[in-house]
């Protein structure tokens, strides 16, 4: 087994939203990965898990990309930058550079690093006329930094079931569900060049079409539980991760 460490870092994409655990906690891709690479490894396999929901790239860098470094994983994913492209303060060419800069101090440690070209959210939310251009340049960013450097690319968004089947998505339309979060598992461990369910690339079921009215009605629903706390939040300068810490901040094996 080619890896015996994984030390996954990002916000919520990585944390696992909205894949729950029955304790409430989140599973997620990073985690289906860990379990399959581990079950390879064997027994002594570390994985780390230090994604926090609602992060800025540069609170990423700040504070999970030293730990990652102090680690000294043989594979590490960095997934960040999706929050950002959110916000009215986004400076393009300031993520380019930073992006750049700490993937190459990920890979010379001799670590794989995996990278995300994000997947496209966007069809079933509003703002796409000004998120959209911004997605497309940050996806084509992380192209060309994953080639420069040597990383493991997983490209999300030339996927196109992300875009086309809502039962990948959650109900609030921004987060994985759990089938969307094995279908990135399966990408990633088919790019590893590790077997994995065949379940988790199959394509779920595309659900039945919505009567106008039924639609309009879940989209006012929508609006009131996700899209209003989330510009409350913004309004506020509040983060839904204000209170939440790492769900594996040390390097361990599977069963501590």
């Amino acid at each position: 087994m080619r890896w015996q460490s994984f030390v996954a870092v990002g916000d919520s994409f990585t944390e696992g939203m909205d894949d729950a655990y029955p304790d409430g906690t989140y599973r997620g891709w990073a985690d289906l990965v860990a379990t399959r690479l581990a079950a390879e490894a064997g027994p002594d396999f570390g994985y780390a898990n230090l994604a926090i929901r609602g992060r800025l790239f540069p609170s990423v860098v700040a504070e999970q990309v030293p730990s990652a470094l102090a680690m000294k994983p043989d594979l590490v994913s960095f997934a960040a930058g999706g929050n950002d492209v959110l916000r009215r303060t986004f400076d393009p060419d300031a993520l380019a550079t930073r992006f750049d800069a700490v993937v190459g101090r990920l890979r010379s440690g001799g670590a794989d690093v995996i990278l995300f070209r994000f997947a496209d959210v966007l069809a079933r939310l509003p703002g796409q006329r000004l998120v959209s251009p911004r997605i497309a340049l940050v996806n084509r960013i992380i192209g060309e930094i994953a080639e420069r450097h040597g990383a493991i690319l997983i490209d999300l968004f030339s996927d196109d079931t992300f875009r086309l089947n809502p039962m990948l998505w959650s109900p609030d339309r921004l987060h994985l569900s759990a089938a969307g979060h094995r279908r990135v598992a399966g990408q990633v461990l088919t790019a590893l060049g590790v077997g994995c369910d065949e379940e988790w690339l199959m394509v779920p079921e595309h659900p039945a079409a919505t009567p106008w009215l039924a639609a309009r009605a879940a989209d006012l629903s929508w609006v009131g539980r996700h899209l209003a706390p989330w510009i409350t939040r913004r309004l506020t300068g509040r983060s839904s991760g204000d209170t939440v810490t790492a769900k594996r901040p040390i390097l361990g094996p599977l069963a501590d």
